[in-house]
């Protein structure tokens, strides 16, 4: 999206963070939280359980209302239709637990669902399931497989290709890597740093998202008590011990 003040052309945020706070019935979650995503930016989230990570992914898709703030995805409050008009896409989540992604009877099914329901015409729909299926990997002989029978690697990128087919602005991914053992962690991360849309990468899988990301937020106690380069964040070892969490390999 572009913007013109006094004459000038100024690229805004893809998602943008002035001030949010939110709180449950028994506890505060987010507290004052302020932060900009750039196009392109590769970002990723960390802190302890209960530091508000999820909460903040599910207030930026849309899911969580009553937040105090503003918050801006791609320049209108998350939920809204995109600018396009052509559907709410502008942000794509893929959650923790596939399992709760995932709800039809075939893999072409499950990734065809969310551009079914932007009304999108089915020959359209056929195109981007094949072409999301070849982007993360997926055989299309797995078109007509029940999805929960696949192996944990093949899920997830099941559950990616379903949110990729809507072909939103910026990936929101909730501990890509909980279900993966060692070979389908590498390919997670071949895969993540082969995607050019902009991430934000929540996780405690600290040598992934070193791997896959160049700039890191750490929340603690529903507040932002870091944000800059990934190298500087994450191996600062007094800030990473102070909020429970540990340097990835690569920057001891």
């Amino acid at each position: 999206m572009f913007l013109f003040v006094l004459g000038v052309l100024v690229l805004s945020a893809v998602l943008s963070l002035q001030s949010v706070s939110f709180s449950y019935p028994k506890r505060k979650a987010l507290n004052g939280i302020c932060f900009r995503v750039e196009a392109g930016e590769k970002i990723a989230l960390v802190g302890p359980n209960g530091a508000g990570k999820t909460t903040l992914f599910l207030i930026t898709a849309g899911v969580l209302d009553g937040y105090e703030g503003e918050v801006l995805v791609a320049g209108h409050e998350p939920g809204q239709r995109s600018q396009d008009g052509d559907g709410i896409r502008d942000v794509g989540i893929v959650f923790q637990n596939t399992e709760d992604q995932l709800f039809h009877t075939t893999v072409f099914d499950d990734i065809a669902f969310g551009p079914l329901n932007l009304g999108l015409d089915k020959e359209i729909v056929h195109q981007r399931v094949h072409s999301v299926m070849e982007t993360v990997g997926l055989n299309h002989d797995l078109e007509t497989e029940f999805p929960l029978h696949l192996s944990g690697g093949q899920r997830r990128r099941v559950a990616l290709a379903g949110v990729l087919a809507m072909e939103p602005k910026m990936l929101l991914l909730d501990e890509p890597s909980s279900d993966l053992d060692p070979r389908g962690r590498r390919e997670l991360v071949n895969l993540l740093n082969s995607l050019e849309i902009t991430k934000v990468i929540s996780s405690h899988n600290m040598d992934l998202v070193a791997e896959t990301c160049s700039r890191a937020l750490v929340l603690d106690g529903g507040e932002l008590v870091a944000d800059g380069p990934i190298q500087d964040v994450l191996g600062n070892r007094d800030l990473m011990m102070k909020h429970g969490l540990e340097v990835p390999a690569a920057f001891q």
